[in-house]
């Protein structure tokens, strides 16, 4: 380290090797967060999950979205794919579905009996009944419509207040 004269800035912006032309505490990011971030996104991941894994703070993720750009869009990647892997399995569920299967059984002499197969999901009721309320609320949604018929009829009784004396 070098000392100033007496009287002397330092105005190299450089301190102890580190780049002091921002301000606050050297950022913990990482380039390879983004693409450790877009894996776990692709798992489900939340921010406060995914400060949990990188040891800081949700500010700090928030933080790190605004600035890195990479980090920003590996997270909105990995969770769109999410979504989209989710929704896909979903209507898959609700309408019903069907694959190739394989079912492996050993013959009466011992020897492996490979059957393909088709096998075949019924639509899910359930399955069907949450898509359509998520995705068509206006539709679907339970709504209570309460209506009143008849008359509703108010009535006021006028009480006059008298006021009482007293004989002292």
């Amino acid at each position: 380290m070098h000392a100033l004269p007496m009287g002397k800035i330092d105005t190299s912006n450089t301190r102890h090797g580190l780049d002091m032309t921002s301000v606050g505490r050297p950022t913990r990011y990482k380039q390879e967060y983004a693409e450790q971030a877009l894996k776990l996104c692709r798992l489900g991941a939340k921010d406060s999950e995914l400060a949990d894994f990188f040891q800081v703070s949700e500010q700090t993720i928030n933080a790190w979205k605004n600035a890195h750009p990479e980090f920003l869009e590996s997270l909105k990647g990995g969770k769109g794919l999410a979504d989209a892997e989710v929704a896909d399995r979903l209507f898959k569920r609700a309408t019903g579905y069907e694959h190739q299967a394989v079912k492996i059984s050993a013959t009466p002499d011992g020897r492996e009996h490979v059957t393909e197969y088709i096998e075949r999901y019924p639509p899910d009721t359930t399955a069907a009944i949450f898509w359509l309320k998520n995705r068509r609320p206006d539709l679907w949604r339970d709504k209570v419509e309460q209506a009143h018929s008849g008359e509703v009829k108010h009535t006021v009784n006028k009480i006059e207040l008298v006021p009482m004396i007293r004989d002292n």
